[in-house]
This record gives structure tokens, sequence and C-alpha cells, in this order.
């Protein structure tokens, strides 16, 4: 009797314990994603809706920049809220800078970068600078944008590419996936900076998602 009631007590709890692990995983969408981890060094920072980036403290780092938008659910009409974005982008130069005392990701993605947490509205706001074509011309400017849904694991969205910007070629545009919708936006000067907006729809044209 005493063994029976063990191993009863032994099954309850060890599959309450399964449940809870497999209630905890996140579902795989997007395939291979180096460099996602990084959405998670935030450390003890509160994330909200508004981030700004170091570099726009930095005065030196003109044009300076607003990036904002909504993020929708996959229907893309319905405001996504707790949703984790992450931006990195190099210094007008071209260069992922670095301080010398860098962790992580930030070895390789610089130390401008940025993280936000949608609200109920599923609006976002980055303040930042705009960024600069790589040294060697192969790359136009952009912003590096991943996003981190809940019970999802973190995925690739396009990256930000400006419209205005005559590195940027049409067959550059045409290749580009549109994960989470097109990339490609239109600065506007509004205040005395320029503003960039992008809406966003989860999940879309991104594989394993539905």
């Amino acid at each position: 009797m005493k063994k029976v009631f063990l191993f009863s007590l032994f099954f309850i709890v060890f599959g309450n314990v399964s449940c809870k692990s497999q209630s905890l995983e996140e579902k795989i969408v997007g395939g291979p994603c180096e460099g996602c981890e990084a959405i998670h060094e935030y450390g003890n920072k509160i994330l909200r809706a508004i981030d700004t980036l170091p570099g726009f403290n930095d005065n030196s780092n003109q044009p300076k920049m607003i990036v904002l938008g909504t993020v929708f659910k996959n229907d893309g009409t319905t405001p996504a809220s707790n949703v984790i974005i992450y931006i990195y982008h190099e210094n007008r130069q071209g260069i992922y800078e670095l301080k010398g005392n860098e962790k992580g990701w930030a070895k390789r993605h610089g130390y401008n970068r940025g993280w936000v947490k949608t609200a109920k509205d599923g609006k976002y706001t980055f303040y930042t600078f705009r960024p600069g074509v790589y040294p060697d011309g192969t790359e136009p400017e952009h912003i590096h944008i991943t996003i981190k849904e809940p019970e999802m694991v973190a995925y690739y969205l396009d990256e930000f590419f400006f419209e205005d910007d005559p590195t940027l070629k049409p067959e550059m545009i045409n290749k580009m996936p549109k994960i989470g919708g097109a990339g490609v936006v239109k600065p506007y000067k509004l205040d005395g900076m320029l503003h960039v907006e992008r809406d966003i729809i989860l999940g879309k044209n991104i594989p394993d998602y539905n």
C-alpha cells in the first residue's frame, strides 16, 4: 500500500511538473535566427513602449530620428500588446560602434541598441539617429529589428531601409521577403527631426507561424 501511495504521489508531482514545463515551451517560428538572443539582454531595465538609444544623446550623431509605428496581430487590424522589439544599427560611419566593455551580442551589434514592449494600443517609439552606409558601400543604411511575442521564440523582421537612400537599389527591394510587412520607410521632417513610420504585422510571411 505504501508503494502504491508513493508511486501515485510521484506520478502526480512529476505529471504536474511535466505539464508546467510543456506549457512554458515557446513555439519555434521563422527558422534559424542568429543573434536573436540579444532581445533578452536588456537586463534589469523595465521595458516600456518608448526607448531612447544611447547614441541619440550624442550631438555629433545627426540627423536625429524617431522610429515609430503600431504592432498588429496576424489579422492586420488588432493591436498587439506585450510584444518586445529589439533594434540596433550602425553609427554615421556605418560601423557597429563599441565602447570597449560590451558583453554578449553587444560585441557584434554595438552599443547603439534599444528595447521596447508594446502596451494595449500596440504602439512603439525609438529615439535614435539615422545610421550610415557600410564603409565599403556594400550595405545601404538600415536598422536591424527582432520581435519577441509571448509564447514564441524571437524572430527577425525585414530591416528598416530608407526610401531616399541612393545606395538602396530597386533589385534589393525586390528581393526582400517582407517579413512583418515591408521594411522600406520614407523619412519626413517634423519639429527638426526625421521621422519614419512602420506598422508591423506579426507573423506575416514568416515560416511555421500558423
